[in-house]
């Protein structure tokens, strides 16, 4: 296979982390005989200063012609002014909309070595394996707001569905559960919100399309609790831009770091925007030690949902396992007696996790 695959690293660690990332997709095409050209553009706060866009026309143009989109973070205190007229995450913002990405999948999985890392009780984060399903270009990121500008201060955003958008990402989250353990739990605050009671109603029509799949209501407060409480009630949870934002950053926790998450941003069309759930981290930035298992796991799932490579995704799931059972830690991973390995290390221990498959078959 021949694939482009444009490479977003954005600002702060995000170069790090792509870097990594891109080094393993390139053991996957070697092994595999595919050819994956990267074709690398500025995003964020970088472009920013280049260009005084934070998503210049040529990086547009770029991620529209290509198969995947591979994103490290954008953002950092040196652009860090919610009042400015062009600020990083508007070009995040902006590419989501015009790639038409609708669909936010964010897996958590607690790796078994990983257990003592989480700061959750070990019996409750021991087994848990969910998807977040996180709508992703309405509600009230995108909704009509007014900015505050004088004396009394007041402003207001808004948060605002319409069924359709609500349908299609439902059937996303019932696809998702039908190949898992069929079951979804819909994320809103029906007792307050129009909005929810607008996503509840049409939600559970979706539903009804669907009766191998198990569904049910959850009010996002109990589900903050839930998540927390019991995690491993939870298979699929499907929920608004908003609350996904925030229900999957606290749901990083139960992995032991944020740094472990990686994310799909999908629509109706066959590019997608993979890249790592945390920020761009300009604490860690340039001191070689961020975890980059999160932008790896987004290239595993650049692989599956953008290519259609299922056992290459696996491949490097399996290899990443591996690298944490033979007990190499980030700095982020690490407890007392455990020395921490560098990104770059990881990143090598991991394509060197590939390599060793590749070459045990080969001697079969």
């Amino acid at each position: 296979m021949q694939a482009r695959i444009v490479t977003l690293p954005g600002d702060g660690v995000g170069t790090e982390v792509v870097a990594e990332a891109t080094k393993v997709l390139g053991v996957v095409a070697e092994r595999y005989g595919h050819r994956f050209v990267f074709e690398e553009r500025p995003i964020g706060g970088t472009a920013i200063d280049v260009t005084g866009e934070p998503l210049p026309a040529e990086t547009l143009s770029a991620c529209c012609a290509a198969d995947a989109v591979l994103l490290g973070a954008v953002g950092g205190p040196k652009w860090d002014d919610p009042a400015a007229a062009v600020r990083p995450e508007q070009g995040l913002l902006g590419l989501r909309q015009r790639l038409g990405l609708y669909a936010n999948l964010r897996p958590v999985h607690v790796y078994a070595e990983l257990i003592d890392a989480s700061p959750i009780r070990s019996d409750l984060v021991d087994g848990v394996d969910l998807v977040i399903v996180r709508e992703l270009t309405g509600g009230i990121y995108f909704g009509k707001r007014q900015e505050s500008t004088g004396t009394p201060a007041a402003a207001y955003d808004t948060m605002r569905y319409t069924a359709d958008e609500v349908e299609r990402i439902a059937h996303v989250a019932f696809r998702v559960a039908r190949r898992r353990h069929g079951h979804v739990t819909s994320v809103d605050k029906a007792n307050v919100l129009a909005s929810s009671r607008l996503w509840r109603r049409t939600v559970f029509e979706v539903a009804a399309e669907y009766p191998d799949v198990g569904a049910e209501p959850m009010l996002v407060d109990a589900a903050a609790m839930q998540l927390i409480r019991c995690p491993k009630a939870f298979d699929v949870i499907l929920t608004t831009n908003m609350f996904g934002d925030i229900l999957a950053d606290e749901a990083a926790m139960l992995s032991g770091s944020i740094g472990m998450l990686p994310s799909a941003s999908l629509g109706d069309g066959g590019c997608g925007l993979y890249e790592p759930v945390h920020g761009s981290a300009p604490d860690l930035s340039g001191r070689g030690c961020v975890n980059p298992i999160a932008a790896i796991l987004s290239a595993a799932m650049l692989l599956r949902h953008a290519l259609g490579l299922e056992a290459e995704a696996d491949e490097v799931e399996a290899a990443v396992a591996k690298t944490l059972a033979d007990g190499h830690r980030t700095e982020d991973l690490c407890r007392d007696g455990i020395d921490p390995i560098g990104t770059a290390e990881m990143g090598d221990r991991i394509a060197e996790r590939l390599v060793k498959r590749a070459e045990k078959e080969g001697s079969e």
